[in-house]
C-alpha cells in the first residue's frame, strides 16, 4: 500500500492533505522520516508517527472508552458536549460510531467502530450479548426487588415483562454528590430505552448513578481513566453468543 493511501485510510485527511504531510516531513516510520507519498509499505501492524502522534494501522477501528458523565452519544448533541469530541481527529474522520448508546449521565464502557457490519451484528436482537451495569439506588435494594427484577417487571408503555439475566444487591456506598446510595448490579441482554432506570423504577426505587462495567466478554479496564480510550485488538473479546 502507498504511504499516502495508508494515511488516508486511517483518517488523516483527504489524499492531498496526506500527501502534503508526507512531503513536508511530518511522517516517520521508526526513526526514519519518509517524504515520498508513493513509498510502498506493508500496512499490517505498521506503526508510524504523524505530526508527532504515534499510530498503529488498523484496517477497521474498534476501541473502548471509559465514558465520563456529562457527554451525549451523538454527533449533534443538544444539551451536553459530544462524546466524539474526546476522540482524536483521525478517528472522527473515519466516522467511528458508538455500538449502542449510554445516557449523558451514565458512565463506563462504551465501544466505537467504523465497521457497519459489526455494529449491526452486535446490536441485533438475534444475538445474546450481556451487559453489566452498576447502579447506585436511592433506597435499599431488598430481596423482593431482586426477585421481581429476575422474574420480570412491566415497564411504562411496554406491556411485555422485562427481566434481568442476573441481579444482585451490592450494599451501601458513599457518593460525593448523592450521599449514601445502595448498590445494584444488573446484567441485561436487551437494549431498551433507559432500561435500567425504568426497571429500577418498576420496583419502587430510583437510579441516582449508573455505570456500565461489562459489554459481552469485555470488561472495562481498571486503569482506563474517565474520558480516555484505547484500541481493542481482538473482536472476540466482546463477541456475542450466536
Amino acid at each position: 500500500m502507498k504511504l499516502s493511501q495508508l494515511l488516508f485510510s486511517q483518517g488523516f485527511g483527504p489524499r492531498r492533505t496526506c500527501e502534503g504531510l508526507i512531503c513536508s516531513g511530518e511522517v516517520r516510520i521508526g526513526d526514519v522520516v519518509v517524504d515520498d507519498p508513493f513509498h510502498e509499505v506493508d500496512p499490517v501492524g505498521l506503526r508510524f508517527v504523524v505530526e508527532g502522534q504515534a499510530w498503529t494501522y488498523q484496517e477497521k477501528a474498534l476501541l473502548v472508552m471509559n465514558k465520563p458523565a456529562g457527554y451525549e452519544c451523538s454527533q449533534k448533541p443538544k444539551h451536553h458536549p459530544s462524546i466524539y469530541s474526546l476522540l482524536p481527529a483521525p478517528l472522527r474522520r473515519r466516522d467511528v460510531q458508538t455500538i449502542g448508546r449510554l445516557d449523558e449521565d451514565t458512565t463506563g464502557l462504551l465501544l466505537f467502530t467504523d465497521d457497519g457490519n459489526l455494529i449491526h451484528r452486535w446490536t441485533s436482537p438475534k444475538h445474546v450479548l450481556a451487559k453489566v451495569y452498576e447502579a447506585g439506588c436511592k433506597h435499599p435494594v431488598d430481596e423482593r426487588a431482586i426477585r421481581d427484577l429476575l422474574h420480570g417487571v412491566v415497564l411504562h408503555d411496554d406491556p411485555l415483562p422485562v427481566k434481568a439475566a442476573a441481579a444482585e444487591a451490592t450494599g451501601p456506598f458513599e457518593h460525593p454528590q448523592h450521599g449514601t446510595l445502595h448498590g445494584l448490579r444488573l446484567t441485561l441482554t436487551e437494549g431498551k430505552y433507559h432500561q435500567v432506570k425504568r426497571m429500577v423504577a418498576a420496583v419502587s426505587n430510583r437510579v441516582e448513578t449508573l455505570h456500565r462495567s461489562t459489554f459481552g466478554a469485555y470488561t472495562l479496564p481498571a486503569d482506563l481513566a474517565p474520558g480516555r480510550w484505547r484500541w481493542i485488538t481482538s473482536p472476540t473479546e466482546v463477541q456475542p453468543a450466536a
